[in-house]
């Protein structure tokens, strides 16, 4: 994916010369329970090292997968998917089960970007992609939502559970009320899929036009085949059933070959049972 074209950051998930941020990730037990998972551990990243180890499974995921290209800085470690955001993020991990004591490798992560990290770094990652004036009244209390990937051993849908637990209990304990993100489609068939996604759901999922949003890259959908019989890919459907809305049309990544359609998510539109599954509400 794009990089800002800002001056390279250091890469460290702590900065030594930064504080911690006033919105905690962590309970004070720092690791959370899921009860939606229970054989997962679910924990945000502490320390440098932990991140390391989000990284590793992005690389795997996004390049080895999935055959993005992906941007190297200066310095940084091989076998890696890391980025001038990762320094200011919060990184989510879900962990399989360890044994003898020590803790299992991780399997699943989100990235989450806070209102207050947004405003250091200078903008979101979703920004590189899109124009987001039109969402800049709901900035102080949304948070975004990237990176996000599962090991291909563990998507058995448990994993993500696990992350979504976590990532509700974040967001009521913190205040917040908007979570926004790409979500991303893969054009290995050079587009065809993506833009029929993109036609169905833009007549049953938009947000409303005060909420819409254009692509500074568009997927050239008028190029494409868009009246395929298509089904969203599971992650998209997940946040479709969450009540997440669509923002606008595809913008078209070249690096990672998809179409990332810009999605909002809002606590107080979930569904009764995901309210009661997620938040015990």
């Amino acid at each position: 994916m794009r990089d800002l074209p800002l001056p390279t950051l250091p890469i460290s998930a702590l900065r030594p010369d930064a504080p911690r941020r006033s919105l905690h990730p962590r309970s004070d037990a720092a690791h959370l329970a899921s009860t939606h998972a229970p054989r997962f551990e679910v924990v945000w990243a502490r320390d440098e090292r932990e991140v390391r180890e989000a990284q590793r499974l992005r690389h795997l995921v996004f390049a080895e997968e999935m055959g993005a290209r992906l941007s190297v800085p200066a310095g940084a470690p091989e076998g890696h998917d890391i980025d001038m955001f990762d320094a200011f993020c919060e990184h989510l991990l879900v962990r399989a089960p360890g044994e003898a004591g020590h803790p299992g490798p991780v399997i699943g992560t989100y990235r989450v970007m806070t209102p207050e990290a947004a405003r250091r770094v200078g903008g979101l990652y979703s920004e590189t992609e899109f124009d987001l004036t039109r969402l800049r009244p709901m900035r102080s209390k949304m948070v975004e939502l990237g990176r996000s990937c599962v090991h291909p051993a563990w998507r058995s849908g448990g994993a993500i559970m696990a992350l979504w637990g976590a990532l509700a209990e974040f967001m009521v304990r913190n205040q917040l009320d908007t979570m926004i993100g790409c979500a991303s489609v893969s054009m290995r068939d050079g587009g065809h899929y993506a833009a029929s996604l993109w036609e169905q759901l833009r007549h049953t999922h938009m947000a409303p036009i005060e909420l819409q949003v254009t692509p500074r890259l568009p997927l050239p959908v008028d190029d494409l085949q868009h009246n395929l019989d298509v089904e969203a890919p599971a992650l998209i459907k997940g946040y479709l059933r969450c009540g997440a809305k669509v923002l606008g049309a595809p913008a078209w990544d070249p690096d990672f070959n998809t179409a990332d359609l810009p999605m909002l998510m809002r606590i107080d539109d979930l569904p009764a049972r995901y309210r009661k599954h997620f938040l015990g509400a």
